[in-house]
């Protein structure tokens, strides 16, 4: 409001829409809130056209002031010369060993409970699971309090490997490298940027089908999508990645994954859309 007096144009990202929505604490007030943000704003810059509809759809938000700016690929976290294998030895895994790799914020929106039980079933099935749950819980930690006494219970919590604290950029690596694929079974999002780090990596991501996953991953190529609050159809997502041609190709597909990556989500590209639309506001 102050710039808006001072006659100046305001320029807003919205990495969430509303995130109160996302995290199960929306209001009246947090919704008019929202609705004053954005109807301040001269131009605002999602990162998918879903976000741009709820912007349309929920605040009333004309679509000519949206605009879709790529999420750059997260090329900040160092990448070592550290191998797969000795990433896999700093945390006791075996080398045939079938990684899935749970990382970020853990929050009720992420939906791990539904990985905990899609696991727990693979994991009768085939001994060669492992699990690896790196990051720290987000709020009070009450919803990680619900999750443990079901890792407690499950036959398979010997091949659960739990890092549930905040884990460094420098310690990132370990994790994704160690990985040969990344699980995001999210209840609501609008997009991660924990699948960018995966992509930076060149690990493949199988995500619930919310938010722009779908428009994010290519089927076969970068990763696969599985039913959003479906542990068993999570399950047979995973049983299906691991008998792909993507798992079995794996150390070429990675190279692919960061091709596709640089290509579509590159800071310059980024860049480039960024300045065009300044100057086309310059305008105005």
């Amino acid at each position: 409001l102050y710039y808006k007096l001072l006659r100046k144009r305001v320029v807003f990202t919205a990495h969430n829409v509303n995130a109160g929505a996302r995290d199960g604490n929306d209001s009246f007030i947090n919704r008019l809130s929202l609705r004053v943000q954005y109807k301040l704003c001269d131009e605002i810059f999602v990162h998918t056209a879903k976000m741009k509809y709820e912007l349309v759809g929920q605040f009333d938000i004309p679509g000519e002031r949206i605009s879709l700016i790529p999420y750059g690929i997260n090329n900040v976290v160092p990448d070592t010369a550290l191998a797969p294998n000795e990433a896999r030895e700093r945390l006791g895994i075996g080398s045939d060993d079938k990684v899935l790799l749970f990382f970020g914020s853990i929050a009720p929106y992420k939906g791990l409970e539904y990985l905990l039980t899609a696991f727990d079933e693979i994991a009768k099935q085939d001994k060669g699971y492992r699990l690896i749950i790196a990051g720290k819980p987000k709020w009070d930690g009450g919803y990680w309090s619900l999750l443990e006494p079901t890792i407690a219970s499950s036959a398979a919590r010997d091949r659960i490997i739990r890092k549930i604290e905040f884990v460094s950029d420098e310690q990132t690596e370990v994790f994704f490298k160690a990985a040969d694929v990344l699980v995001l079974p999210y209840t609501h999002i609008f997009q991660s940027g924990i699948l960018f780090i995966a992509y930076n990596f060149g690990l493949p991501v199988i995500a619930s089908d919310v938010g722009s996953m779908r428009e994010e991953i290519i089927d076969g190529r970068t990763g696969f999508v599985c039913k959003p609050r479906d542990r068993s159809d999570l399950a047979r997502t995973i049983v299906r990645y691991f008998q792909s041609d993507l798992y079995r190709d794996l150390e070429f597909q990675r190279v692919e994954i960061k091709r596709y990556a640089n290509e579509t989500h590159s800071w310059s590209e980024v860049a480039r859309i960024t300045a065009s639309i300044y100057s086309k506001l310059s305008k105005r």
